[in-house]
């Protein structure tokens, strides 16, 4: 039943934008991206920008209490993986990284004449059911002590 699950959108850019998108989404360049995403109260995050983020509040805040630590620290570390992630921005919702189906498939059927130009490369939904979801390595996974 999808009802249960929450979704989020990813857009894909071109690395000639992936920079100014994530410094300056005011830019001209970025226009009619920026117009749908304010139109659908959303704004964007690289991947990469998230990743980054999640590993220094764990080094600040001891990396114990991240379970994803190590695995995201050497995703981020991973020259390939850097530059995935770099160009994959996820979209949220009214503050929020995931939201409604209806949010999801209205932001996507306006997002959908900009894939394939010069703003947006590839567009996803991602969901919230684990078996969508890729889950940490097995280097990566917390052994639990019983």
């Amino acid at each position: 039943m999808s009802e249960q699950w929450q979704y989020q959108l990813r857009v894909y850019l071109p690395d000639e934008i992936v920079d100014t998108a994530r410094t300056d989404l005011g830019s001209p360049a970025l226009a009619p991206l920026a117009d749908i995403l304010a139109k659908h109260h959303a704004t964007m995050m690289s991947q990469f920008d998230a990743f980054a983020g999640y590993v220094a509040e764990a080094e600040r805040h001891g990396i114990e209490a991240y379970p994803l630590y190590a695995w995201t620290k050497a995703t981020i570390e991973d020259p390939a993986k850097r530059a995935k992630h770099l160009k994959s921005f996820a979209l949220h919702v009214n503050g929020r990284e995931i939201y409604s189906k209806d949010e999801a498939d209205a932001l996507e059927a306006d997002l959908q004449p900009l894939v394939g130009g010069n703003l947006i490369e590839r567009l996803s939904k991602q969901d919230t059911n684990p078996a969508n979801n890729p889950q940490p390595p097995e280097q990566y996974r917390q052994r639990k002590i019983t």
